[in-house]
């Protein structure tokens, strides 16, 4: 059904940070090749701001900024893993780590590629 909606649970590697997001249940990640999305080998979905749910870990979350400043990327400062950020081509919605979600929620995962380095080049807004 193209208009389901499930809540995801996610979390980073240790568990001290804890999210939910509200989104289908058939994911559409992208395989962004920009500098910092090609090192971390980061696979990711966007949501709304309004669908995402910071749950725990607030005070464990380490901040990286980069270039723009505009994209905010966070880190858990325990283990290291990034479970979500704000990307800089949708400043207003979450970019959740396919990897980090933990619950039973996702029924199929759709990965496409995106070319981070001519958007930016180009300053597209990019995959959202």
């Amino acid at each position: 059904m193209a208009d389901e909606v499930v809540t995801h649970e996610g979390q980073c590697h240790c568990g001290a940070v804890r999210f939910t997001a509200e989104a289908s249940p058939h994911l559409l990640v992208w395989d962004c090749n920009c500098s910092i999305c090609k090192m971390k080998r980061n696979t990711h979905f966007v949501v709304p701001q309004s669908a995402f749910r910071l749950l725990s870990g607030s005070e464990e979350l380490t901040e990286y900024r980069f270039n723009t400043k505009v994209a905010v990327h966070m880190f858990c400062r325990i283990c290291g893993v990034q479970p979500f950020y704000r990307p800089r081509s949708n400043p207003d919605g979450v970019a959740i780590t396919a990897a980090c979600i933990t619950s039973p929620t996702v029924a199929s995962i759709t990965v496409k590629s995106f070319d981070g380095c001519v958007a930016r080049a180009h300053d597209a807004n990019a995959h959202v």
